[in-house]
């Protein structure tokens, strides 16, 4: 079965994180939330494993607690 990596990969994390805060930068929270669905549909079916993406969601779910 495939694993979920947590692991950092980028080379600059922060460079990344600021880029998915900018995509967000002036949208209203109907405008954003839009986007992060778009975005987590696309990742996903990038990711294209169902073991893995239930160990995401499951991760996800955990970490907002």
């Amino acid at each position: 079965m495939a694993e979920l990596i947590t692991d950092a990969r980028f080379d600059t994390p922060d460079a990344a994180f600021q880029l998915i805060v900018d995509a967000h930068r002036d949208l209203d929270a109907k405008a954003s939330a839009s986007l992060n669905a778009r975005l987590v549909l696309l990742l996903a079916n990038h990711v294209g494993d169902m073991a893995v993406l239930e160990q995401a969601v499951e991760a996800a779910k955990r970490s907002g607690r």
